[in-house]
């Protein structure tokens, strides 16, 4: 087994986190009404722990975000993982508080979960980078997976 670099760890670490949260979505127990789980809408009163509101298409989408096991594979893939995850979460944050979310369940806890996990991504990738920060986001975007 060849050395993986903190990098490609931190990736895949956050890609397994975010394939259980998607996969306790469905778990009853750890998801309250999960009997009355719909598709998608605003209006979920289903709650995964009792405070984040979700829905199938919200839990399909943390599934989807476990992608972060494969990009892990590259250092580069990994860099790009972190890299964009983090818009995107920082993203559905701010759509989250200026209220333009419809077709995802996200409550206030959601909200700041967004903003919480953005900013954790960010941060993995910047305390995990072996270069300076710049100079990876100009690798990432200009090449991808292909290193």
């Amino acid at each position: 087994m060849r050395d993986r670099e903190p990098v490609q760890i931190a990736a895949a670490s956050a890609g397994v986190a975010f394939v259980l949260a998607g996969i306790a979505g469905f778990v009853p127990g750890l998801t309250t009404h999960v009997g009355s789980i719909g598709f998608a809408g605003h209006a979920s009163q289903v709650r995964l722990l009792g405070v984040f509101q979700v829905s199938v298409l919200h839990n399909l989408l943390h599934l989807a975000f476990g992608c972060g096991i494969l990009f892990a594979r590259t250092p580069a893939g990994a860099r790009t993982f972190l890299l964009g995850g983090g818009f995107v979460y920082l993203t559905l944050w701010l759509v989250g508080v200026i209220g333009r979310l419809d077709g995802l369940p996200a409550n206030a806890a959601d909200n700041w979960l967004h903003l919480v996990l953005g900013l954790g991504l960010f941060g993995l990738l910047a305390l995990t980078s072996r270069e300076d920060l710049g100079d990876d986001l100009e690798r990432d975007l200009g090449r991808g997976l292909a290193a």
